[in-house]
């Protein structure tokens, strides 16, 4: 069961649902449950609450079915409580263009919504924006750790992912609750990572995966579920291979349980995704993003050190 914390922290203190306007949550039969339960108290806040079930998708980045997207076009208000991300499709896209406030959960379990949602959302935009104001400036961003990682990003003309900090509450604002990183989309990118907690759908890893990016595509995969990750690359096509995201987590309650929605959250690490970069104002439109989590990282923005071993400095 969900908590009346963690509901009222979402609806109260992110979102900031008013009687007078319209909400929306989308879910699928493997979320249903929890999908109902922010439904349920959506409706005790507006008359003008709806819940859309529909089958899950196949990977992260699918579209809905036509139906549901042409749905989330009419609401004030939207929380996509699914399997599999939302977060990078056209319909949540869409949406947000034409106003709606909306966070997404993917993945999201009953244990990461009674944990890591009921926060102060005020610190977190205040830690959010200090962080963003530092990498919005800054042209080169680097990422070393000592299990291998040495790669480097240029921020460019980028959009900013997570610098309201859960903060949901202006028109056409959104992102993942539980919220609590920095992220940004790469122009370009050289040099190797090793994602070494975990990975979509592997959970945690008992051995590393390393990446090796040249041209900001990822030309090797190497560690023992390399196979796996490749495969689920090659049904997308070339387009998967290309790195869309930088990450940096910033939730307080946040820790790694082998769950990317909650781990990519977890401050001391970094994490880089492959696939789908439109909502960091990119052009790789494929049905697919995948984030690989890095720990204790060294970052540097433009030769200032940022972070070592996983510490802010």
């Amino acid at each position: 069961m969900v908590n009346e914390n963690a509901l009222k922290a979402v609806f109260r203190g992110s979102l900031k649902l008013r009687p007078t306007e319209s909400c929306l949550v989308v879910t699928d039969t493997a979320k249903e449950a929890i999908g109902r339960a922010f439904y349920e108290y959506a409706c005790r806040i507006t008359p003008r609450a709806r819940i859309v079930v529909m089958d899950p998708t196949k990977e992260h980045g699918v579209e809905p079915p036509r139906d549901v997207s042409r749905e989330m076009l009419r609401h004030d208000v939207q929380i996509l409580v699914t399997d599999k991300s939302l977060t990078h499709t056209r319909a949540r896209r869409e949406a947000t263009a034409k106003g709606a406030r909306i966070a997404t959960m993917p993945s999201i379990t009953e244990d990461i919504a009674n944990r890591c949602l009921d926060i102060d959302y005020n610190a977190l935009k205040k830690e959010s924006t200090r962080i963003y104001d530092i990498l919005r400036k800054t042209l080169k961003v680097r990422v070393v750790t000592e299990l291998g990682t040495d790669i480097t990003f240029t921020v460019g003309a980028s959009e900013f992912f997570g610098k309201e900090g859960g903060a949901f509450d202006y028109p056409g604002a959104f992102g993942n609750l539980p919220e609590g990183e920095i992220s940004f989309g790469p122009d370009t990118c050289e040099g190797v990572y090793v994602v070494d907690a975990s990975f979509p759908d592997l959970g945690l890893l008992e051995s590393p995966l390393t990446f090796s990016v040249t041209g900001c595509r990822v030309r090797d995969i190497t560690g023992a579920r390399a196979r796996e990750v490749i495969r689920r690359l090659d049904r997308v096509g070339p387009g998967a291979y290309r790195v869309a995201e930088l990450g940096i987590g910033l939730n307080p309650k946040a820790k790694v349980i082998g769950n990317i929605l909650e781990d990519e959250k977890v401050i001391g690490t970094a994490h880089i995704a492959v696939g789908n970069n439109l909502s960091y104002g990119g052009d790789n439109d494929v049905p697919l993003h995948l984030d690989g989590v890095i720990t204790g990282p060294d970052i540097y923005a433009d030769g200032k050190k940022l972070m070592e071993k996983g510490r802010f400095v």
